[in-house]
């Protein structure tokens, strides 16, 4: 029983991955939350005491968190979901197929519901890197208290090193990824172990009736703790982001065999602990270790949350490459690490905008525990936007009204519990997670309404496809050897005002002409003999459509070559490009957009969004570019 058909399906033989390879990447965030889960559950709310009653009722709700929200919601159902093989909230909402949807319609709520969602994944992909170095670095001062004025200046010559080899891509440290994460999970095992022999009665947090006790005799200082609590899962969107690369079997297969039993072991064995000495509450992670182990774990977790930081990096670029393809955001360079089937990639512009706000984070925030109260409230937001998409998913897909809508019910409650408590942190720190998705989501709302209102102007600008035609039959110009290729974002029967206003200047017109316009389909991956829709539209013009899925990158002249080889009449070594290029101008006497604001932001964006040259692999030596005022 699926929602869709199985990743393993549609995986191609070089993306398949083994646990070991999964382990750095998927796992990275969900498995360094032991450095700090624990302890914040006790200093997140000071009606919260550090007895053995609370402490097992904390322990219950880690334990069931895990096995609800990560084993049962994300690895059962949540993976299912898959387009073609690609998980994450963008795939998701994808698969509802709502671009050509009207405002008001059920469909395009849900898209608006998902943009926002992806746009708290922002937040997340600036918070997980500074409170996981910043945590890991912490543990100098178990050593020595002394060091407490070196743990700021060395996170972020951390930061700055691990933002300052991404262009590099992390496929040249990839192998490393997971030997480095089986050892870090190995080590957190053996340390529960370790703690767990201390004192074994930690085990009877298996039963959730200690969950439910803790509730019973903190009342709303125990709904708050979860806040805390949900730090244990907030790796579990990356997870299904992740999908794509590994697949499912990977994935299941390392959280069930590795990490999950890992983190239980690791937690029980901090709990232990906390119950012999309580006073450990400050670092139970690190004084789980014997003084000897303590140097060398400190360098394992930092090197452990250095990877976790560089799987959410990655995830934000690849996030960043989706919605640019699907028009929400506006044309950013983008750089391809190795072979563009690999999917590695890195954009320059958001890799610095991190690594400016993480380093901004660690100096505002100072401490992890400061920063945990920022972090949670995104991701938990993020939960319960992909339950809401899963159930509409499963419902557009064919399951039982009464089973998908009973999925719903049984993880809502959970999600919308944990969200609750995150709500508590706004004050706190939570506030800038949300800031930063309504700052994109203003972004993405006002590109693709823009792009809407430009579009329109442009085509009243164009000719009817048929009166031009018509007009070289009656009237011919005179025709240049060659191939012109027009682009143009106009699906429609009309001819771009691009070379409307080429033919005004120069009067000429080239042997062959053809309108391209490259079409995102709401898959990850368009096969190479779907990939061209030729059309001859006669008088020696031609429309091409060249689809792509929204994981895939957009190469113009590869495209030609291969329509060159199944027939289509262009000399890919000669022939020119014509783009056209406006000049918006905002004007507060023309309707436009809802706001003269947004009119503002959309032209400072299409000043400084990537050139098409760039973008669309264009020989820059055969582009032609002809200047558009339009007005807004």
């Amino acid at each position: 029983m699926a929602i869709v058909k199985e990743h393993s399906d549609f995986v191609s033989s070089g993306k398949k991955a083994t646990i070991l390879a999964a382990l750095g990447v998927v796992f990275g965030d969900i498995g360094t939350s032991p450095l700090y889960a624990l302890r914040e559950s006790f200093a997140s709310s000071e009606a919260t005491v550090l007895n053995p009653p609370d402490l097992l009722g904390v322990l219950s709700l880690i334990i069931w968190a895990l096995l609800l929200i990560i084993s049962v919601k994300y690895l059962v159902f949540v993976l299912r979901a898959d387009n073609q093989g690609e998980g994450g909230i963008i795939a998701l909402v994808a698969l509802l197929n709502p671009w050509h949807s009207k405002p008001g319609e059920p469909r395009y709520l849900l898209m608006i519901l998902g943009l926002f969602g992806a746009c708290l994944l922002y937040g997340d992909g600036t918070i997980t890197p500074a409170i996981s170095v910043l945590s890991a670095v912490e543990g100098v001062v178990v050593v020595e208290p002394g060091l407490v004025r070196f743990v700021l200046p060395l996170t972020i010559v951390i930061l700055l090193g691990l933002f300052s080899i991404q262009r590099y891509g992390s496929n040249k440290i990839g192998n490393f990824f997971g030997p480095v994460m089986l050892l870090w999970f190995s080590v957190l095992a053996l340390l529960g172990i370790r703690g767990i022999l201390m004192h074994p009665s930690v085990l009877v947090a298996f039963n959730p009736c200690y969950a439910l006790t803790f509730f019973a005799h903190n009342g709303m200082s125990g709904f708050l703790t979860l806040g805390a609590v949900f730090l244990v899962v907030t790796g579990g969107e990356t997870l299904y982001a992740d999908l794509g690369h590994f697949g499912v079997s990977a994935i299941r297969r390392g959280w069930f065999v590795i990490v999950f039993p890992a983190l239980l072991l690791n937690y029980l064995g901090q709990a232990a602990l906390l119950i012999q000495q309580p006073a450990a509450i400050s670092a139970p992670f690190f004084k789980l270790a014997p003084d000897w182990a303590l140097i060398p774990l400190i360098v394992l977790a930092t090197v452990a949350t250095i990877i976790a930081s560089q799987a959410v990096i990655s995830g934000t670029f690849s996030l960043t490459r989706q919605a640019i393809h699907l028009g929400q955001l506006p044309r950013m360079r983008v750089i391809f690490t190795q072979a563009e089937e690999s999917g590695q990639v890195y954009l320059p512009l958001v890799n610095w905008l991190l690594m400016v706000a993480c380093i901004g984070l660690v100096l505002g925030f100072g401490s992890s525990s400061a920063l945990a109260a920022a972090y949670g409230i995104a991701v938990s937001m993020d939960m319960v936007v992909t339950t809401l998409l899963a159930v509409a998913v499963a419902r557009r897909f064919g399951w039982h009204p009464l089973l998908s809508v009973g999925v719903g019910v049984l993880f809502m409650p959970v999600d919308s519990a944990f969200l609750g408590a995150n709500l508590a942190k706004i004050p706190q720190g939570g506030w800038y997670a949300l800031l930063i998705a309504g700052v994109l989501f203003i972004i993405m709302w006002t590109w693709r309404s823009g792009r809407a209102l430009l579009l329109s102007r442009l085509a009243k600008r164009a000719i009817r496809q048929s009166d031009f035609l018509q007009q070289l039959e009656d009237d011919p110009p005179y025709r240049v050897p060659g191939t012109a290729v027009v682009l143009t974002s106009q699906e429609g029967p009309c001819v771009p005002a691009s070379l409307i206003q080429h033919m005004k200047c120069t009067h000429v017109l080239h042997e062959r002409v053809i309108f391209l316009t490259v079409v995102v389909a709401d898959q990850p991956h368009v096969p190479a003999a779907e990939r061209l829709d030729f059309q001859d539209l006669g008088q020696g013009v031609f429309r091409l459509r060249v689809h792509y899925g929204f994981s895939q990158p957009a190469n113009i002249p590869l495209a030609l070559k291969l329509g060159e080889h199944i027939g289509i009449p262009v000399d890919t070594e000669a022939v020119i490009y014509i783009i056209g290029r406006e000049t918006l101008i905002a004007r507060r006497e023309i309707p436009g957009l809802p706001f003269f604001w947004q009119e503002q932001i959309f032209t400072w964006l299409a000043r400084n969004a990537a050139r098409a040259t760039a973008y669309y692999r264009l020989p820059e030596e055969r582009v032609l570019e002809l200047g558009l005022q339009v007005g807004l």
